[in-house]
């Protein structure tokens, strides 16, 4: 990409980019900022992977639910409506009210929403608490990579962003562990359920010590405390540079407060950002992340494996290497580049859903097995179907896992990187509760396999979109960015745009 050097900052920006040589652990402050925004990330993953093993409980418990699928179905649902409704509302409250503030927002719905549940006399209040917990989760899966990338040098954005998808995969992995732990205790799935309010108010304490992210304050007017805590991240030399950055977005971008959602569709240069970023999280949820981890239980039953003991210990096992999938993203992300990594993984993708499909076809056809009276082809077609559920978690956890948060926390402008980001996550969890719903549907229409085969063409589809559309950001920073999809949208009109800040 090139800069038109008669833009304001530009020589600082071709300095920055050459002066930039921080590592991912350069910097304990940037970390601990990092650490603690991605306890949302964490419940956002326990909340997701917790009410699989309580749901079991609180049926023995109930009567009314238990002879009600509906009412099930209602109360493991329902978070994903509060989701919805909180990410939808969260962009907007990030940017009116700063990232600190929407943190602070979240955790008190968590925490709420943890005690009603807890203390849930019957299943509408049940409901109600998972209402306010999905809540919760919207607004932060908004927030912590908004958070995190604005106070992240641009050189390892990427990894740090990707660090509270670590804590979302950790959230899940731990959601597991609990459930295993308190199955002998008194009120099992109360204190499944309750546990969650202790890193919600863990982190509540933690954010009312840190800063707001300081490309918000500076956006806002509050230059002094905004360069006090970049002072904290960059030498005095890079400080200058960031700075100087800053103040040439604020010479057109940062001029008006009246931002709409209307806007995003207005400007050429947004609507192309957002298709991209919103298309991205689409593809994440409709290229079977959530359906291959729901029928993993089932695969296992293939391979021979009956005991529900067995079924949660490869929960355990693929949550575990979903977690460490995400550890491989965060070292690649911005070393291979976010385009080169999502591709990558859209490949494995195909390849082991293909394998996945197989193993269910084949296992399907009676005739085929027919000779093997003594299930040495089932059991063999099995343990296929698990090297596909393994392949698949190996290679979506790096890429597709994290890249599209990553990508979605840098490619919009300051003034619209909370509303946008929030309208993106909106379409992830809508994408979500579609698969959700229609997944088993499609199963009785069509059979295990074909659905494979239909979400490895999905898959496909996601690999063509990004190849057309997923501009490479590795490195870049916000302006740079920014700039990009100037281009993108104008051609080389797009640095007279810059120059003039007009508006499209």
């Amino acid at each position: 990409m090139t800069i038109d050097m008669s833009m304001p900052g530009s020589s600082g920006l071709l300095n920055a980019v050459g002066k930039r040589n921080m590592n991912f652990f350069s910097n304990h402050y940037v970390l601990a900022l990092t650490g603690a925004a991605g306890i949302g990330g964490f419940l956002f993953g326990y909340d997701t992977g917790v009410i699989s093993g309580a749901l079991l409980y609180i049926r023995d418990e109930f009567p009314a639910i238990r002879d009600n699928y509906f009412l099930q179905e209602t109360i493991v649902s329902m978070a994903l409506v509060g989701a919805m409704l909180g990410a939808a509302g969260g962009g907007w409250i990030n940017d009116a009210y700063g990232r600190k503030k929407s943190t602070l927002l979240a955790d008190l719905m968590f925490a709420l929403g943890s005690i009603v549940m807890c203390a849930a006399g019957g299943p509408y209040i049940l409901i109600l608490g998972r209402l306010l917990v999905g809540l919760g989760v919207g607004v932060a899966s908004v927030t912590a990579p908004v958070y995190i990338a604005e106070a992240a040098p641009s050189e390892i954005r990427g990894g740090l962003v990707s660090t509270n998808v670590l804590m979302i995969t950790g959230g899940q992995f731990f959601s597991y562990l609990i459930n295993l732990s308190f199955t002998e205790v008194p009120g099992t799935w109360r204190w499944m359920l309750g546990v969650a309010a202790v890193p919600a108010i863990v982190q509540f304490v933690l954010m009312l010590f840190l800063p707001e992210s300081p490309r918000w304050l500076y956006w806002k007017d509050e230059k002094a405390q905004a360069i006090a805590v970049l002072e904290k991240i960059y030498d005095s030399d890079r400080l200058e540079e960031e700075v100087e950055l800053l103040a040439s977005s604020s010479m057109h971008e940062f001029q008006s407060d009246n931002t709409s959602y209307l806007d995003v569709f207005k400007s050429k240069e947004l609507r192309l950002a957002f298709f991209t970023g919103a298309g991205l999280q689409a593809f994440q949820q409709f290229t079977g992340i959530n359906t291959v981890m729901y029928y993993s239980p089932t695969i296992v039953q293939m391979a021979g494996f009956t005991s529900n003991k067995l079924a949660l210990l490869l929960s355990l096992i693929v949550a575990a290497m979903n977690a460490a999938g995400t550890i491989v993203g965060i070292y690649l992300i911005d070393r291979c580049g976010r385009r080169r990594l999502a591709l990558t993984s859209l490949s494995g993708v195909v390849i082991s859903l293909v394998i996945l499909a197989m193993a269910f076809i084949l296992q399907s056809s009676s005739s085929l097995c027919m000779a093997a009276a003594n299930g040495t082809c089932q059991g063999a077609l099995g343990w296929f179907a698990v090297a596909g559920l393994a392949l698949y978690i190996a290679f979506f956890s790096p890429g597709m896992g994290p890249v599209p948060w990553a990508v979605n926390s840098e490619i919009y402008p300051e003034a619209y990187r909370g509303m946008c980001g929030g309208m993106s996550a909106t379409v992830n969890w809508i994408s979500n509760l579609i698969v959700a719903q229609t997944f088993l549907s499609i199963v009785g229409l069509v059979g295990t396999g074909v659905t494979f085969l239909i979400i490895a063409g999905i898959a496909v589809l996601a690999f063509i979109f990004v190849a057309l559309y997923v501009p490479e950001t590795k490195g870049l920073s916000f302006e740079q960015v920014e700039q990009l999809w100037k281009e993108k949208a104008w051609g080389s009109r797009g640095n007279c745009q810059s120059l003039l800040g007009a508006a499209p």
